[in-house]
């Protein structure tokens, strides 16, 4: 079930009515929760219920195992089940067909081709995020830094908790988990700002990122029929669009969350206001990173150590992450591209400088800070090319046309109205974003403005959703993750 449909349109009044209304316990709630999640998820392919289920309930019964034992030995096994199982099923699913096609590659490259046919396995939604919020939770649990949960209602409506279920933000056991075992107590003010950030994310979803995707999508289809210029433009769209499409689907899952008086970690933290790229990583996909970082660079040593430890963690790290978005080479080469751009910075140890909000308490940035701010979105434009290409041919292919004479040309696109909404969109992100840029989200009111500027804002942004949507709309990005 798609956050921008009218499924979901109707689904989530009805959730919420019934959850506040007809629930008044907390394991009633929560396996109402559950049972709503189950609905959501299953709305998509009911057949993949089966594998969140079982990832869930192993995780339940490894937990629990994990808690009761203190032979240290016998823990290790358990939680070796747990991490070989979970990323067991994820590389099935999500690998096994660009292993088959990277392996016939490589013999056909030799003379040898050998044909063998891919299984065309069909990537279950969420299973990227879901697996990561899972495995986290047994990975804590042997930590000792959790204690393992004895609900199997409240277990399983953590994982499967609809608004952050197939996307994310990937949330920790330590943070939600605890949630679901205290009693809600609904909350106006937390409602409406819950609802303002609902309507801050379908607004960057529907209006920038779904109409920056008809331009995006034309242009990349081919792109070595257009200029330069145009695929330049073609690049800062596509970065528009993944950030308003991507930070548009948190901004509603959070808000949703909201409603039901559960609070989710922040996931994007306006990171196209960044200063450096290490800035720029630790605004990016918050929960992704931070979990990589704990999960995975410091067991391996993170920081510490001799210069060719810190390069090999480092490189680790964002190849991983790279990976772990697709099964293409393109998003392994965007993982090294990063990981280059941030190495020199933890090199010469200045990756934490940039840890403030820039322009802090000012209106405008100085020169050298907007200076930074246009590298660093340079760079990280430079980098999408290989996210958005369809292989690595297709991705050179667009640096040259960026390197050649007609980067001089007037670009050029088949529709200047959904030019115009797409640069209208993206202009409104950028101005609410900056004015609220030291708040959580771009919407954020915390009492600002008169009560009928605030509401002229608000059926403004209802009106441009309406206006500005494109046929037909579009799935999340990070649904194919």
């Amino acid at each position: 079930m798609l956050f921008n449909s009218i499924d979901f349109a109707v689904f989530l009044p009805i959730v919420f009515v019934l959850y506040w209304c007809a629930f008044r316990g907390l394991r009633a709630r929560n396996a109402f929760i559950l049972l709503a999640s189950t609905v959501f998820y299953g709305w998509w392919d009911w057949r993949y219920l089966f594998l969140v289920y079982f990832s869930t309930g192993l995780d339940y019964v490894l937990g629990r195992l994990l808690d009761g034992t203190a032979d240290q030995r016998q823990r290790k096994r358990l939680l070796v089940i747990s991490v070989v199982t979970n990323l067991g099923l994820l590389a099935f699913f999500k690998y096994t067909d660009f292993f088959i096609t990277s392996f016939n590659d490589a013999f056909t490259f030799m003379g040898r081709p050998l044909g063998i046919d891919t299984l065309r396995i069909v990537l279950p939604v969420g299973i990227s995020f879901y697996t990561f919020q899972s495995l986290s939770y047994t990975i804590d649990v042997y930590r000792r830094q959790l204690k393992a949960s004895h609900d199997p209602l409240e277990f399983g409506a953590f994982v499967l908790f609809f608004p952050q279920l197939v996307a994310g933000p990937i949330e920790r056991a330590t943070n939600l988990l605890p949630q679901f075992a205290t009693q809600r107590v609904f909350d106006i003010a937390k409602a409406r700002d819950g609802l303002r950030q609902i309507l801050w994310g379908l607004f960057k979803k529907i209006v920038v990122a779904d109409n920056c995707a008809q331009l995006v999508n034309a242009l990349y289809a081919d792109p070595a029929s257009q200029s330069g210029s145009t695929m330049v433009l073609a690049t800062v769209l596509f970065a528009f669009q993944i950030y308003g499409d991507f930070s548009g689907y948190s901004d509603i899952a959070i808000g949703t969350a909201r409603l039901f008086g559960f609070d989710l970690m922040r996931n994007f933290a306006f990171p196209y206001f960044s200063r450096d790229i290490a800035e720029f990583w630790r605004r990016w996909h918050i929960s992704l990173s931070t979990w990589f970082r704990d999960y995975l660079y410091i067991p391996l040593g993170g920081s510490r150590g001799n210069k060719a430890f810190v390069v090999r963690n480092t490189m680790i790290i964002f190849m991983v992450s790279g990976f772990w978005h697709g099964a293409n080479w393109t998003f392994i080469f965007w993982g090294a591209l990063n990981a280059l751009f941030f190495l020199p910075l933890v090199l010469m140890d200045r990756h934490r400088t940039m840890s403030g909000t820039v322009a802090h308490g000012r209106w405008l940035p100085t020169i050298k800070e907007a200076m930074q701010v246009l590298v660093t979105f340079a760079m990280a434009c430079f980098a999408w090319i290989f996210f958005r290409a369809r292989d690595l041919d297709q991705a050179f292919t667009v640096i040259g046309k960026m390197c050649s004479g007609s980067l001089f040309q007037a670009p050029e696109v088949s529709s200047m109205l959904t030019l115009s909404i797409s640069l209208f969109g993206v202009g409104t992100v950028l101005i609410l974003e900056w004015i609220g840029r030291e708040r959580q989200y771009g919407l954020q009111m915390d009492g600002r403005g008169t009560k009928p500027l605030r509401y002229l804002l608000y059926y403004s942004l209802i009106i441009a959703i309406i206006v500005c949507a494109p046929s037909g709309g579009g799935e999340f990005i990070y649904f194919q993750f």
